[in-house]
């Protein structure tokens, strides 16, 4: 029986090809640059399975240009490219990497926390500008992180484990969800629930840790950053379009906060004007960019798909009444 023929936009690391290759035949995008849209239409049309990345849309378009496709495996957590009620009606089976890059994001988190608030990026591009004359009493002074508030939006599995980091610099934390957490939940990180406006009042330090759906969807706009305090500093680890970034530029241009420290866009890669300043620390979608947490996306992605050819069920499926039809 010949093996399943799988597209992959990414080369992947080594772990995961061996997995995949093991049970199907594998055609790897090659090249340092993200492949065009045509270009994945084109080859992915006699495909069984895919294994994507968050810059491919598995949606109508590709769906009807893939008849055979029967998997569509993200190499993320977050699955807004993927279409999953479309992919359901067409029995694409849609999966994920949820779990493997908690600690990893939230670690990134803290780092752009720690970042923005104690003006690294600024220091470092005078530590290597030749400019430095020496140190100074007031030369570039920041905010301490210790003793502080810090607000989560989002208290899934990645906001949790950034408040139980927040313990070590004896933080208060707070945060905000569509439903409050179990009282065992916020016990087990010492956070106290507040509704949205609540939180935005009283923290000095707003982390960002929703998916994007619609009703996310430019949740941090204009009237919520008159909200925060002018001390405080947002960080969105979480989805770009998350944030109204007008409304985010407006409110450092106007000084109603004080920072931002970003890892995700409105419209990646494009990154507003307005943020490139000073007081805004910018990455380039890394939150998940350490060997060990990308390998594990890589390879769990790979599983997925792999069970699936296998005639197993993949653990992390978004549309389990596909399988359920079969």
């Amino acid at each position: 029986m010949p093996k399943p023929k799988v597209y992959s936009t990414h080369e992947l690391f080594p772990e995961a090809r061996k997995i995949l290759e093991t049970t199907c035949e594998v055609e790897y995008w090659g090249k340092p640059e993200r492949p065009a849209r045509e270009d994945v239409l084109r080859r992915i049309k006699e495909k069984d399975g895919l294994v994507c990345l968050l810059t491919e849309k598995v949606n109508e378009e590709l769906l009807r240009n893939a008849p055979k496709l029967k998997i569509a495996a993200n190499v993320a957590v977050g699955f807004d490219n993927i279409d999953v009620d479309a992919c359901t009606k067409r029995n694409v089976v849609a999966t994920n990497t949820p779990g493997v890059l908690d600690e990893t994001t939230a670690d990134f988190a803290w780092a752009l926390m720690m970042a923005v608030a104690r003006r690294l990026a600024e220091g470092e591009a005078l530590a290597r500008s030749g400019n430095w004359k020496g140190w100074n009493l007031d030369q570039l002074c920041g905010t301490d992180i210790w003793g502080k508030t810090l607000g989560i939006i989002g208290f899934g599995r990645i906001g949790r484990a950034m408040a139980r980091r927040a313990s070590g610099f004896q933080m208060k934390v707070i945060y905000t969800d569509a439903q409050r957490a179990p009282e065992d939940a916020e016990k087990a990180v010492n956070a106290e629930f507040r509704d949205m406006n609540s939180l935005l009042a009283e923290s000095d330090f707003i982390s960002v840790h929703v998916p994007l759906t619609p009703d996310t969807r430019g949740m941090i706009d204009g009237p919520k950053f008159h909200r925060m305090k002018a001390g405080a500093f947002l960080i969105n680890t979480a989805r770009g379009p998350v944030v109204d970034e007008a409304a985010l530029v407006a409110a450092l241009e106007g000084k109603k906060i004080a920072g931002a420290a970003l890892d995700v866009y409105e419209n990646e890669p494009f990154i507003h004007p307005g943020l490139k300043r000073p007081n805004v620390v910018l990455a380039p979608h890394l939150a998940s960019a350490s060997v060990e947490t990308r390998t594990k996306m890589a390879v769990m992605a790979a599983q997925n798909v792999v069970a699936f050819f296998d005639g197993r069920l993949p653990k992390n499926m978004l549309n389990p009444a596909v399988m359920k039809r079969a």
